[in-house]
């Protein structure tokens, strides 16, 4: 599959590939079919405690898999930047939509540990919570924030020590917009902690829509094109304040490239 291309280019497309004529006509059943096949075969290992790097790899390659072959064409940028990183790193960008979060590692993971920061309760989730645990993540309760900053920071540099590198969404919540107004700095406190670098990254991943009952089961709109680019490292120093404002700059300039009408 395309995992050699993804760990190889710099910049990878997505190639041509013939619709199914089901996929073309029910694109979000198609996914969500093969989606839940991933994990629950991720789940199955995860729970035997077999589920390692080279498996999260293969079910973030196969979620993308699954989404090309609905039509959701990718364009990721700038792979050479994890590639050469020589440290764990945080990782600060926009939470448009639940793909990234299914996709990421598979770009990441090759060369670096990594793991996320994420709402306590989805480690609750029948059947996803096995994969989740596996992932060993930083827990949130996105209740009370001095309590989370406290976690975060804590427990984000005894990962970035081990040479974990941590996935921020500064945003908390998902949002279908080029509004970063509620980007915290809590990647930056966190870098700046650790001693490590920043690598900014923003997603354009409308395609996989927010549901209205359940979140994360949203439609699947083939005629959204997906965008992921990564920004070069940022190492903060002092309060963190400027390389806040270039992080912010980095990905509102993507947004506003891939967004040029609103």
């Amino acid at each position: 599959m395309q995992m050699e291309i993804l760990t190889q280019e710099n910049t990878y497309r997505s190639p041509k590939r013939k619709i199914s004529f089901l996929a073309r006509l029910a694109p979000s059943l198609v996914f969500y079919a093969k989606m839940i096949a991933i994990v629950l075969w991720s789940a199955r290992l995860a729970k035997k405690g077999r589920y390692h790097g080279a498996e999260w790899i293969r079910a973030n390659l196969g979620n993308l898999e699954a989404l090309e072959s609905v039509g959701i064409r990718f364009t990721v940028e700038n792979l050479h930047i994890i590639q050469n990183l020589d440290s764990p790193a945080v990782y600060v960008g926009n939470h448009m939509s639940s793909l990234e979060t299914f996709v990421l590692a598979g770009m990441i993971r090759p060369y670096q540990r990594v793991t996320y920061i994420i709402k306590e309760s989805l480690v609750s989730y029948p059947i996803f919570k096995h994969v989740m645990k596996s992932r060993d993540p930083i827990l949130v309760t996105r209740v009370n924030p001095r309590e989370d900053l406290k976690t975060v920071l804590s427990e984000g540099v005894i990962r970035l020590k081990d040479g974990i590198s941590v996935i921020v969404f500064p945003q908390t919540t998902r949002f279908v917009s080029k509004d970063l107004t509620r980007f915290n700095t809590i990647g930056i406190k966190l870098a700046l902690r650790g001693g490590v670098p920043v690598v900014p990254f923003a997603v354009r991943t409308d395609a996989w829509g927010n549901g209205k009952r359940i979140k994360d089961f949203g439609k699947i709109d083939p005629s959204k094109p997906v965008h992921i680019c990564f920004g070069d490292p940022i190492f903060p120093t002092g309060n963190g304040r400027k390389e806040h404002e270039a992080v912010v700059e980095f990905i509102a300039g993507k947004l506003n490239e891939w967004f040029p009408e609103t």
